[in-house]
C-alpha cells in the first residue's frame, strides 16, 4: 500500500486534543491518530449506508402486517422455552 504525504491545518484545540491522545499513549504520532480517525468514520459511514439500504428495502417492501403479539410470544416461548 502506499502513502502520500499531506500538510494539514488544525485549530490550536483540535492539535492539543491529538497530543492528548499521543501523551495518554493512545497513538505513538500525530499520523497514527489521524489515520485511525479516517479508519474509524470510514467503517461508520458504510455501516450508515447499509442501515439506509436495508429502511430503503423495508420501505419499498409493501404495508406492513398486523402483528399478534400473543401468537410472537408463544412462538417464542416453543423456539426458547
Amino acid at each position: 500500500m502506499g502513502t502520500v504525504r499531506k500538510t494539514i491545518t488544525l485549530t490550536d484545540k483540535q492539535d492539543g486534543w491529538i497530543k492528548a491522545q499521543i501523551d495518554a499513549g493512545h497513538y505513538t504520532n500525530d499520523s497514527e491518530c489521524l489515520r485511525d480517525l479516517i479508519r474509524r468514520e470510514q467503517e461508520r459511514s458504510g455501516e450508515i449506508e447499509a442501515i439506509r439500504a436495508a429502511l430503503i428495502e423495508g420501505e419499498a417492501s409493501g404495508e406492513p402486517g398486523l402483528f399478534d403479539v400473543g401468537a410472537f410470544k408463544q412462538r417464542m416461548l416453543a423456539r426458547h422455552g
